[in-house]
């Protein structure tokens, strides 16, 4: 491929088990742009495979089946499911031979369809699960052993950023039950048999449930343990709630609260956290430092933005392209919903986020620099005029808009934190955080933010500093537990200083 492009043009290739990889054959996607991405599967019994190509990160999709038995793999004869259409769809077939089509095609939350394999086009989709006003369709699993009365259907869901399980008769969609969970958190993956059975496993996580594993019976209809994170976790007493507040254009938006009291009986140092984009869902986990931060005496909230996926696409769409604003102002308007309910004031708020919550927070204290006392920015986006031209900045154009568009090039400087630093402002006092091998959101983001804002600031460095933490070696995701542990230490150290916790005893 071109120079400097080694990261792009993605391909589906055939691999037979057991020969030299330079004889593998290009079976699909030489045609298409060089920012496309490609997912490959093949049925259980390897009859049927399934392949999709999406833009970028774009929320949409084109998918693909072919009937290997009746095809060379090396050239398959693919049959249209879904191309040219703004949706995302994927394609399962069952072990009933039955092709189940996941989609929020006129569904922005999502819904189950059936249909033959063999003739997969949209006319022939009948419907199994329809899409629920309030939650979002996030996985299924098949329970099928022959012991079970009736073969049945599990449904993974995400009613404003909580999970749940529902069962379902499979040949209906009917709702005959649920599956209780541990607490108020979220589920993972639903991993059946491959051959089939009537056990389906699950992972679990809440704000004080460390990740574990949970297995399902439907003969019993049982939930029960069945693998927790090694060693022996004491988790301090908080308290959790989930608040709803209003944002600047009335739109209604959800916020997680993590405290040591019950009620607000003073205000607290405080970290508001959030992403608000790309479809991601903010939702429960179980977080270290956050349980750190809340048993020090401090309060922790998470925002459900738009932009994410806690309210399907619909609310995905409401916060990408054009739309950005709305992510800034939800943010806004859930640190002055902790400032009126007596949870923390603006002088002991800190907020936090990273990649694209980097450019969240870096927005936010451009944008609003009184609301704030400190800022932790992490691999941040921060010059939205050029990140295309840097990493794989070229893949997200349609979550952020094109810079060569002059329309989209409006969307982007109208936020873009680097471009509205301003001088002679008493900014917050900002920690950056990067990683020199991070590929997919270049440090010079945050280099450039951080000398414009050092420029820029009124405030004193030894009251309101901004400063750089730079680690080599390091990517933009998965690194080793101790420098987990060195960048959570630092990070809530920093925001300690400048919202006021009182680190003495703990």
């Amino acid at each position: 491929v071109p120079e400097g492009e080694a990261q792009f043009h993605r391909r589906v290739w055939l691999h037979r088990v057991g020969t030299d990889p330079a004889s593998d054959v290009c079976v699909f996607g030489a045609e298409f742009d060089k920012t496309t991405f490609f997912s490959a599967s093949v049925s259980i019994d390897g009859r049927w495979l399934v392949v999709s190509a999406s833009p970028g990160t774009a929320p949409r999709n084109d998918v693909w089946i072919a009937d290997l038995s009746a095809s060379d793999p090396a050239a398959p004869a693919l049959r249209e499911v879904q191309v040219g259409v703004d949706a995302q769809t994927s394609v399962h077939v069952g072990r009933d031979g039955r092709a189940y089509v996941y989609t929020d095609r006129d569904a922005p939350r999502g819904k189950l369809v059936v249909t033959d394999p063999s003739n997969p086009a949209v006319e022939s989709w009948q419907p199994l699960l329809p899409e629920d006003p309030e939650a979002v369709l996030e996985d299924f699993a098949i329970l099928d052993a022959k012991e079970l009365a009736r073969p049945i259907l599990l449904a993974a869901w995400t009613r404003h950023a909580v999970s749940e399980i529902t069962v379902h008769d499979l040949r209906t969609g009917e709702k005959t039950g649920d599956v209780a969970l541990p607490g108020i958190g979220s589920v993972g993956g639903l991993s059946e048999r491959p051959e089939g059975g009537c056990e389906c496993w699950f992972g679990y996580t809440d704000h004080t449930t460390p990740s574990s594993v949970f297995r399902y019976d439907a003969r019993t209809g049982e939930t029960t343990p069945w693998a927790s994170a090694p060693g022996t976790v004491e988790v301090p007493k908080v308290y959790t709630r989930q608040v709803t507040y209003t944002s600047r254009d009335g739109t209604a938006v959800r916020m997680i609260v993590v405290s040591p009291t019950a009620e607000a009986d003073e205000p607290r140092p405080a970290i508001l956290n959030g992403y608000g984009g790309f479809g991601a869902s903010m939702t429960p986990g179980y977080s270290a430092t956050i349980l750190a931060w809340v048993e020090a005496g401090g309060v922790y909230a998470v925002a459900n933005l738009r932009g994410g996926g806690e309210e399907g696409e619909n609310w995905h769409r409401a916060g990408m392209r054009g739309n950005k604003q709305h992510v800034f102002d939800d943010f806004h308007a859930a640190a002055d919903w902790l400032v009126e309910h007596g949870w923390t004031t603006s002088s002991k708020l800190g907020i936090s986020g990273g990649s694209n919550g980097g450019l969240l927070v870096g927005a936010a204290l451009t944008q609003s620099p009184q609301r704030y006392a400190a800022v932790v920015c992490s691999a941040p986006l921060l010059d939205m005029v050029r990140y295309q031209r840097f990493g794989l900045g070229q893949l997200w154009s349609e979550e952020y808009g094109d810079a060569e568009i002059a329309e989209e090039l409006g969307w982007l400087l109208a936020y873009s934190p680097y471009h509205h630093v301003a001088a002679d402002t008493r900014y917050p006092a900002v920690l950056f955080t990067v990683f020199d091998s991070d590929t997919r959101v270049d440090p010079l983001h945050a280099r450039k933010m951080c000398a414009a804002l050092q420029a820029a600031t009124t405030a004193a460095a030894s009251d309101r500093p901004i400063v750089f933490r730079r680690e080599s070696d390091v990517g933009h995701g998965a690194r080793a537990v101790s420098r987990s542990v060195e960048l959570s230490a630092d990070t809530l150290v920093f925001l300690a200083a400048h919202t006021g916790l009182s680190l003495s005893g703990s």
